[in-house]
């Protein structure tokens, strides 16, 4: 039985315990997308209370496919210095840190850049029905180009490694789902549709060396669930290290699921995909574990291998020590929208009850 303070191997590193942080957007960069002192705080908070594993909020590597106009960047070299910060705030406590990189793709801010797509497309971005633009294969090209440049400068900072972004919606996902309407070496076949993920996943690892760990947040139900699995096994074989599960565009009921388990049917994707790959790349989960028990509970019962917490996290950092050491803990009040951000009248009340003050907006 796996322990969920036992040391795990993820690619080359290994990670001092089976506890991880998801990427959750909950700053603003500003226009020039630069890292500030807010997250270099947010970031070593989590990590001084023995989190494991914290993987940076999605990081945009082109300025034009940005999910909101203050999201943190790594599509240039100025941007370089303020993530070498978090890095080294985070590596001060033993703990792996690695930038989500992102393209936004039919998720991308219209503010900052048409929509753009595998397949031209008549999409609703939460603002209105726009159409998004099929990319052409120079186009592909540059974007594999922008997801290199951006893992190279992630390891100028001193970062272990990088996820792709490839659930949720954007560019990647969109690529291995039903949008993908292509008839060219991008489309059609399982293996077509994952071809960008996996021509980013060849670059990355042949720019940045076999001791820079490539993860990738999946969806594990696009288009279904059966192809989301093939999907990863393409990612793998092209040097994919850790599989870090989600969900993204399609709705899926084909998961083995009981409303009795203590997890939730997104989590039980991360459960689906771990049945495929024990024992050859770790797995990871994540949505609504937000207890200690529950994080307990997926790793002891080796239903995953390391748990991917957000919302709980956020709440109070000292989560992960309830998970390892089982210490007290504010829990996460599992509020219907999260105020644990900009742009929020209030503040979430975990950390009011803790008497945090990490805002500073």
């Amino acid at each position: 039985m796996a322990r969920v303070d036992s040391p795990i191997t993820i690619g080359k590193k290994v990670c001092k315990n089976r506890v991880t942080m998801a990427p959750t957007v909950k700053f603003s960069a500003g226009e020039d997308g630069k890292v500030t002192k807010d997250f270099v705080k947010h970031y070593e908070e989590r990590a001084a209370h023995k989190t494991g594993l914290i993987v940076v909020e999605a990081t945009c590597v082109a300025k034009d496919a940005r999910l909101f106009p203050g999201q943190l960047g790594l599509w240039n070299d100025e941007q370089i210095e303020g993530h070498k910060q978090i890095a080294e705030a985070v590596h001060k406590y033993g703990a792996l840190v690695i930038p989500q990189i992102h393209h936004g793709g039919l998720g991308t801010h219209p503010a900052c850049g048409e929509l753009t797509s595998p397949t031209a497309v008549e999409w609703d971005n939460g603002f209105e029905k726009i159409w998004a633009r099929e990319l052409t294969l120079e186009d592909i090209k540059t974007v594999i180009k922008q997801f290199t440049e951006a893992a190279i400068r992630a390891k100028k900072a001193g970062y272990d490694g990088v996820q792709l972004h490839a659930c949720h919606a954007y560019l990647i996902n969109d690529f291995a789902s039903n949008v993908n309407k292509r008839t060219d070496e991008y489309g059609g076949s399982v293996e077509n549709r994952a071809r960008l993920g996996c021509d980013i996943i060849r670059e990355i690892r042949k720019a940045c060396g076999e001791d820079f760990i490539i993860s990738a947040r999946i969806s594990g139900a696009d288009p279904t669930v059966a192809e989301a699995k093939e999907v990863a096994e393409y990612y793998v074989a092209a040097g994919c290290d850790y599989l870090q599960v989600s969900c993204g565009i399609e709705e899926f009921d084909e998961v083995p699921y009981d409303e009795s388990l203590p997890y939730t049917k997104i989590a039980a994707l991360g459960v689906d995909m771990h049945r495929v790959f024990k024992g050859r790349v770790p797995v990871s989960t994540v949505n609504g574990i937000r207890t200690a028990e529950i994080a307990r509970y997926l790793i002891e019962n080796d239903l995953v291998d390391t748990v991917d917490l957000g919302c709980g996290l956020l709440a109070d950092p000292a989560l992960a020590e309830g998970i390892l050491e089982d210490k007290p803990y504010v829990k996460c009040f599992n509020c219907k929208a999260c105020a644990f951000g900009p742009g929020h009248s209030h503040k979430c009340p975990a950390m009011l009850a803790r008497g945090a003050n990490e805002f500073s907006w």
